[in-house]
């Protein structure tokens, strides 16, 4: 009995959890949801900032940043929170692998999100740990402590190489951001005549990347919290469907046990029953089955001599 009720306190304990992972698997949708309204209209900001960067660079080229030889900085984009599987373990993976063999020395890391900070403070590399966001909200706020990280590092070296790590829909990305639109330079868009600009090329160039820089910083961060919302409610599907066999498996278990308390029960009532017919029993004649009838309706009438 104290067993099989130990298994049912079990069996509701993992029912509770179930809710629990199932409500976060509802909020991860809802939060897939937001993010998808939001990441396809910043993709379309920063489609249109290369566009015109391509356009500008198709006849000021020389208005680019000089690609320096320094430590490059590196935007390790992570998770707040937990239940996404071996999301940020790919992170760790990637960035170890990423610059192997490059003379410029071992990258500086911003690690974004508490559940990477744990995992670089094993791997000793050289990092600053900033919060994540854990819903879209968040991430201006995430944003602006990325700003003021790199701050420090420019003040000391100048322009810096910088670059995004992170998950996009098509898997782990490594994004230069710094110095702007290199990838651009081999793109000509046909046009024959200049932009016309309103402010002097070099300084249009230092405009346009701030504003390229702060499109592409937010569709990285949008990026990264789709990729890990769409891999917890994989994650958290795969763990209430467990939780669900594990359920069933109890309660299987539960029944068996409550059948054989059951028989057990049965059994206790067929001996008893049994025991009225044991021999020696009280009202039963030793050796029969059956109680004694002798003397039963017999009447004793005394003799003559014996009424007084």
């Amino acid at each position: 009995m104290t067993r099989r009720r130990d298994l049912e306190h079990h069996r509701q304990s993992l029912g509770e959890i179930r809710n629990i992972m199932n409500s976060m698997k509802t909020l991860a949708f809802m939060e897939t949801r937001k993010l998808t309204r939001y990441l396809q209209a910043q993709q379309t900001v920063v489609g249109s900032i290369e566009a015109v960067a391509a356009d500008f660079l198709d006849f000021h080229a020389d208005t680019l940043p000089e690609t320096v030889d320094s430590t490059p900085v590196i935007l390790a984009i992570g998770t707040e929170r937990g239940f996404c599987g071996n999301f940020n373990q790919s992170v760790v993976d990637h960035l170890e692998s990423a610059f192997d063999g490059q003379k410029s020395g071992e990258p500086f890391v911003i690690a974004v999100g508490a559940k990477l900070h744990s995992l670089l403070d094993r791997e000793k590399l050289s990092a600053a740990f900033i919060d994540g966001a854990g819903v879209v909200e968040e991430i201006p706020s995430v944003l602006q402590a990325m700003v003021q990280e790199l701050s420090a590092p420019q003040r000391h070296h100048g322009m810096l190489t910088v670059y995004a790590l992170y998950h996009s829909g098509d898997g782990i990305a490594m994004q230069k951001l710094l110095p702007p639109f290199q990838h651009l330079l081999s793109q000509g868009t046909g046009f024959a005549h200049p932009p016309v600009l309103q402010l002097s090329p070099p300084q249009f160039m230092l405009e346009l990347t701030e504003h390229y820089l702060f499109a592409v910083l937010h569709a990285i961060l949008y990026s990264s919290l789709m990729a890990e919302n769409l891999n917890r409610m994989t994650h958290l599907e795969s763990a209430v469907s467990h939780l669900d066999d594990r359920s069933q498996e109890l309660a299987r278990r539960c029944r068996a046990m409550r059948q054989e308390e059951i028989i057990e029960e049965i059994e206790v009532i067929l001996l008893s029953s049994s025991g009225l017919d044991e021999p020696g029993f009280p009202g039963r004649p030793s050796g029969t089955g059956k109680p004694s009838t002798a003397g039963a309706g017999r009447i004793d009438i005394p003799a003559r001599g014996d009424v007084s």
